[in-house]
């Protein structure tokens, strides 16, 4: 036994042999790291069709492709509403070439991933994965967007989702309120749901789809971005394959602002208030204005459980009632319009209360009661929610896409931080006084007896 201990033991002496034979004076050797690769900007150019490019080389490892295209409910017709929203949910079907199993087997198979999204003005179809699977995965994207069939049977199927959706929705009243306040602001275009009309869930047709595609889905409303690609792939992709459907597409109704008012009743004890004037345009020194001016009045808290002590809604709205509430300043500005104004969520016998208190700090803005200390802080945050959107890929192509989509061109973070600090009092002010004295446009949902009237307020 002590002999086969002995042996065990040759090895590890060995090893100390020959690491005590190395000089210790020579110096470890350590390898070298590579340089770091240089840094891209954003590249942009238009193809002779109309379609925008737009890429960023940041040298990640995934690569992501989007396709936005100016397609959304507001191009629905009334013959056609809620195309958009099945459209969406159409996305994997069945195209020319490949079967809406292949699509999915195939993409799953190189690790990626493929996903739509719709707003009121556009629909961005995306693509995500390994950069050397790009050019297949980059086939079925473009398959998705230009080659549908739109299958009868296949798009019957898709009724079932669509109620699905809706229910979903149903169950958020900020939802239900955000959509009935476009139906009453607008005559036309933005008026239109996000989601299919109650009327025509089941009756949306693969002829109303395949319409609504070839009106829309054209390159001179498509940009197509990329993160991780270079300009030159992503160019060819876009000669290559987007090629097929070129035109300017459909003429575009513009937005009518009207006013309204849109009261749900129910029995909740919760009532959701929305009251909007007409706002800014995208892009516009006014909708900049706008934005600073819904940083002064509060847009929510910025700390995780925060009090938003820094909101003027907030500290004027808590001198009017002892009861809890909810109040914070709604933006959205389009192509051609814009919504500006003020949502509260309050106990039913308190809203009228907190909707007129809410009102009258909007009106002590726009009497010129704003400092330089609330200018300061307001802008500060609409600089920080700006840089950290952009921090992700998916806001980055996001903030891309929608510049390219809009100027065929992209304004550099610096240059908007720039904007933003432009504002001054006097827009600021300007901003509110159109809000106190613009046409008002209100949604309301919950037992809404202690609710006033638009023309109340």
């Amino acid at each position: 036994m002590r002999g086969i201990r002995s042996l065990n033991n040759i090895p590890k002496r060995c090893y100390a042999a020959a690491r005590r034979s190395a000089a210790l004076t020579e110096p470890l050797t350590v390898p070298s790291s590579p340089a770091p690769l240089p840094p891209h900007n954003v590249q942009v150019s238009k193809l002779p069709n109309g379609l925008v490019i737009a890429s960023l080389e940041n040298n990640s490892p995934l690569s992501s492709v989007g396709v936005f295209v100016k397609a959304g409910s507001r191009h629905e017709t009334v013959d056609n509403q809620g195309v958009s929203h099945v459209l969406r949910l159409a996305a994997n079907l069945t195209t020319k070439g490949a079967s809406a199993f292949k699509i999915c087997r195939s993409v799953e198979a190189l690790g990626g991933s493929l996903s739509v999204t719709s707003s009121r003005e556009t629909t961005v179809y995306t693509a995500g994965c390994l950069r050397d699977h790009l050019d297949s995965l980059s086939e079925y994207l473009i398959k998705v967007i230009t080659a549908q069939e739109f299958r009868p049977w296949e798009v019957d199927d898709l009724t079932s989702r669509v109620k699905i959706d809706k229910a979903l929705a149903q169950l958020y009243p900020q939802i239900g309120v955000i959509d009935k306040l476009h139906e009453a602001a607008y005559k036309n275009a933005l008026s239109n749901s996000l989601y299919c009309p109650d009327y025509m869930v089941g009756r949306v047709s693969s002829t109303q789809l395949q319409s609504f595609i070839d009106a829309n889905f054209t390159t001179g409303r498509m940009a197509l971005v990329g993160l991780g690609v270079k300009h030159s792939v992503l160019r060819q992709m876009g000669e290559g394959l987007l090629s097929v459907r070129s035109g300017a597409g459909a003429p575009v109704a513009k937005a009518v602002y009207r006013g309204g008012e849109l009261r749900m009743h129910n029995t909740d004890d919760l009532v959701h208030a929305l009251i909007t004037s007409e706002g800014g345009v995208t892009g516009s020194a006014e909708a900049n204005a706008f934005s600073v001016l819904q940083r002064i009045l509060g847009d929510g808290p910025h700390v995780k459980r925060g009090s938003n002590i820094t909101s003027k809604l907030s500290q004027g709205i808590a001198k009017a009632t002892t009861q809890p509430f909810d109040a914070t300043a709604f933006n959205a500005s389009y192509s051609d319009s814009g919504l500006f104004g003020l949502y509260t969520i309050a106990q039913a016998d308190s809203a009228g209360k907190v909707i007129k208190a809410a009102i009258a700090q909007v009106s002590s803005v726009a009497e010129g009661n704003v400092s330089e200390e609330d200018m300061t802080r307001a802008k500060n945050q609409a600089k920080a929610e700006y840089l950290m959107s952009i921090e992700s890929s998916e806001g980055l192509m996001e903030e891309i896409g929608a510049q390219a989509l809009t100027t065929a061109a992209y304004q550099l973070p610096d240059a908007v931080l720039q904007v933003i600090d432009g504002v001054t009092q006097d827009d600021v002010v300007n901003a509110a006084k159109k809000f106190v004295d613009g046409k008002k446009t209100m949604a309301a949902s919950g037992h809404l007896v202690n609710t006033p009237f638009v023309d109340e307020v």
